[in-house]
């Protein structure tokens, strides 16, 4: 059965680690037939959320006129979100914790998701650990979700992670989403 995927590119670096990790998860995706998204934040305007709550008061709009809305859109309407982030100080991306904050507003709507991960690091695998939590903690807010695969890239320089295992991981996992 064909599925929506939504594969969310986090990292500020153009073609960098990460997204290559993601492209190889695409293309396992797109090769067992799924539809396909690549969506980068680098590319979106998505302010930080103001704390108004004014969301939780008018059934879920977010008084921001950014490219919010239409993320959240995406992230509605996929069978499957795939999260990627470099690792920052053990921690996601600015970009990625300020898209999960800003889903606050109509993320009620997100249910029943299918969750994959992929990180990249300089340091060993279990240095990513606290940045999956993170990841963890917003699949634990979508009721019904449920975390299918997790990949560790560890790399650093630009292109470092290709030839790697964790490109064959990520493209496996795209193959069987």
């Amino acid at each position: 059965m064909s599925k929506k995927v939504l594969a969310i590119v986090s990292s500020p670096r153009k073609n960098g680690n990460t997204e290559l990790l993601v492209d190889e998860f695409v293309k396992g995706a797109q090769e067992a037939g799924h539809e396909i998204e690549k969506l980068c934040l680098r590319e979106k305007k998505i302010a930080p959320c103001l704390a108004c709550e004014a969301c939780l008061r008018n059934g879920g709009t977010c008084v921001q006129k950014d490219d919010m809305a239409g993320v959240l859109q995406k992230l509605i309407d996929a069978d499957v979100i795939v999260l990627s982030t470099p690792v920052y100080y053990y921690s996601i991306s600015a970009q990625m914790k300020t898209m999960i904050d800003r889903c606050l507003a109509g993320g009620a709507q997100l249910k029943n998701k299918e969750f994959y991960f992929i990180t990249t690091a300089a340091d060993a695998p279990r240095a990513m650990e606290r940045t999956m939590t993170d990841l963890q903690g917003f699949a634990d807010c979508v009721p019904g979700s449920v975390v299918k695969g997790k990949v560790y890239g560890q790399a650093f320089g630009v292109g470092e992670i290709k030839g790697k295992p964790a490109m064959q991981e990520a493209y496996t996992f795209g193959k069987n989403c």
